[in-house]
């Protein structure tokens, strides 16, 4: 929350509900990644291949859907500001946070699914 302006003076409750919708949307985001590349790759089992087409569609789209977003939420539907603080990609002006957080997580979720799927054996 210290990247993001605007949520110094707000209530307590509002800020756990904002980050809740927040959670929300990028559950979303990933469900929507997650079935761009199961198309693609045409199995829904795809993160079990060792394959990188799919996990490469899945990267980007997921970057693609949060770049859209962002623009969207710190431009015409003003959701959010970020602060000065907030590194953010040149031409863009997106957050590097949101980025790197798509970055980060979909690789954790992957090898946590794959891993469930498998037994708990990698």
């Amino acid at each position: 929350m210290p990247l993001f302006a605007g949520f110094d003076d707000t209530h307590y409750f509002s800020v756990i509900l904002h980050c809740t919708r927040a959670t929300g949307g990028d559950v979303i985001i990933s469900l929507g990644a997650f079935w761009t590349a199961s198309l693609f790759a045409r199995s829904r089992y795809w993160f079990l291949a060792d394959r990188f087409l799919p996990l490469g569609i899945f990267l980007i789209a997921g970057l693609l859907i949060t770049v859209v977003f962002e623009l969207l939420a710190t431009g015409p539907f003003q959701r959010w500001t970020y602060e000065q603080s907030m590194p953010v990609l040149p031409f863009t002006n997106v957050g590097l946070s949101p980025i790197a957080q798509w970055i980060a997580l979909p690789l954790l979720q992957m090898w946590f699914v794959r891993r469930q799927v498998l037994g708990g054996h990698l």
